[in-house]
């Protein structure tokens, strides 16, 4: 049998309402920016790679390009692409494996 609720306890606006086989989970803390990506850095290290592969490939590149290396350039066009190609398989194993994960609890 659960305990009596006073009126003016019931009326009380400062405290969260008592629900009897209810239990208030705690605050979520609010996550920033650099937490986030030290987060999803360590959930999925391979995608950051693959960026970072993407990019270097792209600018050097276009350096290549620019001082008229056009075989050089072509080569790290070719480069870039399976830099991409690899960051979205990286993406998509991730995707998988959080999902796997949420079917699993």
């Amino acid at each position: 049998m659960s305990k009596p609720v006073s009126v003016v306890s019931a009326l009380d606006l400062s405290k969260p309402p008592v629900i009897e086989g209810f239990a208030i989970l705690p605050k979520h803390t609010e996550e920033g920016f650099q937490d986030k990506l030290i987060r999803k850095t360590t959930e999925n290290p391979f995608v950051p790679v693959g960026m970072l592969g993407t990019a270097a490939a792209l600018t050097y590149g276009l350096i290549a390009f620019k001082q008229g290396k056009t075989r050089q350039s072509q080569l790290l066009m070719r480069t870039r692409i399976f830099a991409q190609g690899f960051t979205v398989v990286a993406i998509l194993v991730g995707v998988v494996a959080t999902a796997m994960k949420r079917k699993e609890k």
